[in-house]
């Protein structure tokens, strides 16, 4: 695939629109920016698909008490279709209250002028020591902290999804 210098800048203002979006704690505007069938990863989450990196967006915006701050510091889309991106998250981790800067390498694959595959690269041995402070930030030189994260935040996603379901409330039918 290659792609014309028009589509090359229309992914640019892509990718501007999704940072601009998560400045702005808008995680329905983020999520507008991915097919529907996109996959997202990162250190904490892990690989998501089927819809569930759009939830995180929104999820992660719900939850930023309006103290989320992104900055795009590069963005950069080549005529084959992918892209990188380096940013910076300033905010308060809800579960703990403690300020955390997260310097992030993203890397994107676009697909019908939307992102299909978006992956962030962090120091998560970084982030955990911010975010969950100094003892659990320890366990940021094991593979124990991925596992636990991945844990954590899955189960909060979860939740995140069976309250906020687009179609409604989900009720289990009684057996």
């Amino acid at each position: 695939m290659s792609l014309s210098p028009a589509e090359v800048a229309a992914h640019e203002e892509l990718l501007e629109r999704l940072y601009a979006a998560m400045d702005a704690g808008d995680g329905d505007a983020m999520a507008a920016c991915y097919t529907p069938d996109a996959t997202f990863e990162d250190p904490a989450f892990g690989h998501l698909e089927d819809g569930r990196g759009q939830a995180m967006w929104r999820m992660l915006c719900q939850s930023s008490g309006g103290d989320l701050r992104a900055v795009l510091l590069d963005r950069e889309v080549s005529r084959n279709g992918t892209g990188t991106a380096h940013w910076i998250a300033d905010y308060t981790f809800s579960q703990t209250g403690r300020p955390v800067h997260n310097d992030v390498h993203a890397t994107f694959v676009f697909r019908d002028g939307l992102i299909a595959a978006h992956r962030d690269r962090f120091d998560l041995r970084a982030w955990a020591g911010q975010a969950l402070g100094p003892v659990p930030g320890l366990l940021g030189r094991t593979p124990l902290l991925r596992l636990l994260m991945h844990r954590r935040t899955r189960s909060r996603l979860d939740e995140f999804i069976a309250a906020h379901d687009r179609r409604g409330p989900r009720t289990r039918a009684a057996s």
